[in-house]
């Protein structure tokens, strides 16, 4: 399962590391650039650029439901765009 959410703040990025650190399940972050990084590691967030919306891929539902207030409302933003460089 995929979320596409947006993190603009280190706050934000401090609360979404200690969420993925609760969660047993994999979590993947990507980046329209491409890069990839484990949710769970501290090094690979912070290489992460977070000027445009990241991809959270998982297979815990729950914890996707968790990202709600970082979610990007697909109204305003195509997916179909995130992976065009």
């Amino acid at each position: 399962m995929v979320r596409l959410i947006e993190i603009t703040v280190l706050d934000d990025l401090k609360e979404f590391m200690k969420l993925a650190s609760e969660c047993v399940s994999d979590i993947g972050v990507h980046t329209e650039d491409g890069q990839i990084a484990d949710a769970k590691s501290i090094l690979g967030l912070k290489a992460i650029n977070y000027n445009k919306p990241i991809k959270v891929v998982t297979e815990d539902e729950k914890f996707l439901k968790r990202l709600d207030k970082w979610a990007v409302d697909m109204d305003y933003y195509d997916p179909a765009e995130f992976n065009k460089k």
